[in-house]
């Protein structure tokens, strides 16, 4: 439905303005290629915070310490 949709809208702004649409089809793989370092770099730090968490949590998991969430099953 999402690339229905894109592909709607870029027909759209084909009509009304075919330079523009011409130009996105040209630059939408470099801005892609350009975006894939700030990706890997999010998922590096996404990694971190939770290794992060894991090693800050794990003497209270060791003393078996549970939550609110878990307690209530």
């Amino acid at each position: 439905m999402k690339v229905l949709l894109l592909f709607v809208l870029w027909g759209i702004l084909f009509v009304l303005c075919w330079p523009v649409a011409l130009l996105t089809l040209v630059l939408f793989p470099l801005v892609w290629l350009l975006s894939l370092p700030f990706r890997l770099l999010g998922l590096t730090v996404g990694a971190l915070f939770a290794l992060l968490q894991a090693l800050l949590f794990l003497p209270a998991r060791l003393l078996g310490w549970r939550s609110q969430r878990s307690r209530a099953w």
